[in-house]
């Protein structure tokens, strides 16, 4: 494997448009209101990039070291676990992207705030240095929050509140009450896809100690937590829907309901752990799917 390929192998690229499907649904509703700026999109979006870049990193570096990944993991290969990449590049690549999303972020707020907003400058300035912190210590250190079954409530946080309303509030400046519904329901997809990935590693888990939440929960009412994680989500998206209805064209993302149905209906079949990993995919995509239909069905 080459340079450039082991490091984008090791940035995980298939995760990275779960990453801004809640800026991207943020930014159709706040064009909604007329406030939309490309700029802003354009930065919020590198910004995003590079936390979750970082999230992968040292998600990487921390299941390597700890040795959770391992050949009893059923997921695909990482970087420190085949030896692709040493700890100490790891280590170096891991403090260059903190440097690169410090520098993305502090431009973000500049375009977005500028002098005239100097208190939700620095509201930002604290979530993006919360959001660096959440990236590494997710699987870093002693006290990794990972290991502690507490990763589900970051990526509900993260995904879900921050990314929709946060990037709503990077353009308007305020925050506006229709973005509750599909910032909650964004968060709770983006957390069924972490439960899905936990539920596939929930052997290997349990045996180097890294106490997800699946793991916590048992098998079986962790596929129960999934039903209703996605089924929640399917519930406030029909009741927003109905709430913010004018034309049919605002449904359009109704759509995206069938793959989801069909995804349930897939986990329920499933009795292989490896049966759950070509669903991590498609569920991802489908919560992207689903975010980029509904700002577009508010647009129409």
């Amino acid at each position: 494997m080459n340079n450039t390929k082991k490091w984008l192998s090791a940035m995980r690229l298939r995760t990275l448009p779960l990453s801004i499907s809640g800026i991207i649904l943020g930014s159709c509703l706040a064009k909604l209101n007329g406030s939309f700026d490309i700029t802003i999109f354009v930065f919020a979006i590198l910004t995003t990039l590079s936390f979750q870049i970082l999230s992968n990193l040292a998600n990487d570096y921390g299941d390597g070291v700890k040795g959770t990944d391992n050949d009893d993991r059923i997921g695909p290969t990482r970087a420190l676990q085949s030896g692709a990449i040493t700890q100490k590049q790891m280590y170096n690549a891991i403090r260059f992207n903190v440097i690169v999303s410090i520098i993305l972020t502090i431009i973000l707020i500049y375009v977005s705030f500028g002098a005239d907003s100097v208190l939700l400058g620095i509201l930002f300035l604290i979530i993006a240095g919360f959001s660096i912190y959440a990236a590494i210590k997710y699987t870093v250190g002693d006290n990794a929050y990972g290991y502690k079954g507490k990763g589900d409530f970051f990526v509900f946080v993260f995904f879900g509140l921050i990314s929709v309303i946060g990037s709503y509030m990077l353009y308007a400046k305020h925050v506006d009450v229709i973005t509750l519904l599909p910032a909650i329901s964004i968060g709770l997809l983006s957390t069924a896809v972490l439960n899905l990935n936990n539920m596939r590693d929930i052997v290997s888990d349990k045996t180097s100690n890294k106490i997800t939440l699946a793991v916590k929960l048992g098998a079986v009412k962790a596929k129960q937590y999934h039903y209703v994680l996605i089924i929640t989500a399917i519930i406030l998206t029909v009741v927003f829907g109905l709430i913010y209805y004018k034309t049919p064209f605002n449904l359009i993302y109704f759509i995206a309901y069938l793959p989801l149905f069909l995804h349930l209906k897939k986990v329920n079949a499933v009795t292989n752990l490896k049966d759950f990993d070509p669903e991590l995919k498609k569920l991802a995509l489908t919560t992207v799917l689903l975010s980029i239909l509904i700002g577009i069905g508010q647009l129409l």
